[in-house]
């Protein structure tokens, strides 16, 4: 008599990854599409023979989307979408490899593997002139105001120019590279009155300014690795005739009346003569009075 006993596979074995725990740094400037984790660092096993479905999620909060798999049965994990690193710097994602298709009605086994992402910080930026403000929600754009000051006419200074609303000064705003910034004057200085130190910033005169004018500098502020990093700022410098004497009140002080009830905007009325309103002067010995 023969008989033929045939073996009926029974799904008893879990799938089984080849690491369970991953970390992987990926630049901030990655292309979308690009491979972050191939398929061979992923795929799981079975040693029932079984089709392994794959599927990702992400357990960090407020980063998901960045990251997905090809496809139900391909676990390679591709980037989804652009990388900010002031939006992420890092994330977990839960890779999970089944015997059976999600909700499936068969007894499934399942096995994890958890994937730690780091976000590095790319030269992505141009240097920043300070200070400045954040015209968008995401903090990545910095709109600085133009810097102004004063020179006295016939006159040099050796020290360096007094700036408002501050010194010449300028960041790079990928703070975690922080790439060495250098100045230069690279227009509106046709007589070359002025120079800027590439390394401080520091705006000081080759020479005296001969006639009462306003130069209207700009100045570059470009990162040392890469000049196609760079942005332009304006500087206004006012040619003004000296001042030797501060101004001054003629009086060092002033009485008036008003009466009860006045409507506001009324006049005040001097004490001393209440026919006129109260008129408060000052005076300035660098100018004849008109």
């Amino acid at each position: 008599l023969e008989i033929i006993v045939t073996i009926v596979n029974v799904n008893d074995n879990s799938p089984v990854f080849k690491q369970t725990n991953l970390t992987k740094t990926v630049p901030e400037d990655t292309k979308v599409n690009a491979t972050i984790i191939p398929r061979e660092d992923l795929s799981a096993t079975d040693a029932d023979l079984d089709t392994i479905y794959y599927e990702l999620t992400t357990e960090a909060p407020d980063t998901g989307g960045y990251f997905a798999i090809k496809g139900v049965n391909n676990p390679e994990i591709y980037l989804q979408k652009v990388l900010d690193y002031e939006k992420i710097k890092f994330t977990t994602l839960l890779l999970y490899a089944r015997d059976r298709p999600v909700n499936s009605a068969d007894t499934t086994l399942t096995a994890t593997a958890t994937i730690s992402i780091f976000i590095e910080q790319a030269d992505t930026k141009p240097p920043w002139f300070l200070p400045c403000t954040f015209i968008n929600t995401d903090n990545n754009i910095c709109i600085s105001s133009p810097y102004t000051g004063r020179v006295n006419i016939s006159e040099m200074s050796t020290a360096p120019l007094t700036l408002e609303p501050g010194p010449i000064y300028a960041i790079d705003p990928d703070y975690t590279l922080n790439e060495k910034i250098v100045y230069s004057i690279v227009g509106g200085d046709t007589e070359k009155v002025f120079s800027i130190d590439a390394d401080t910033g520091n705006l000081t005169m080759n020479k005296a300014a001969t006639s009462p004018e306003t130069f209207l500098l700009q100045v570059m502020a470009s990162q040392v690795n890469n000049i196609q990093k760079y942005s332009v700022a304006s500087v206004e410098i006012k040619v003004i005739n000296k001042s030797d004497h501060a101004p001054y009140f003629k009086s060092s002080i002033y009485r008036g009346t008003v009466s009860v009830g006045l409507d506001p905007g009324s006049l005040v009325l001097d004490a001393d003569v209440p026919s006129k309103p109260l008129m408060i002067a000052a005076a300035d010995d660098d100018f004849t009075d008109v």
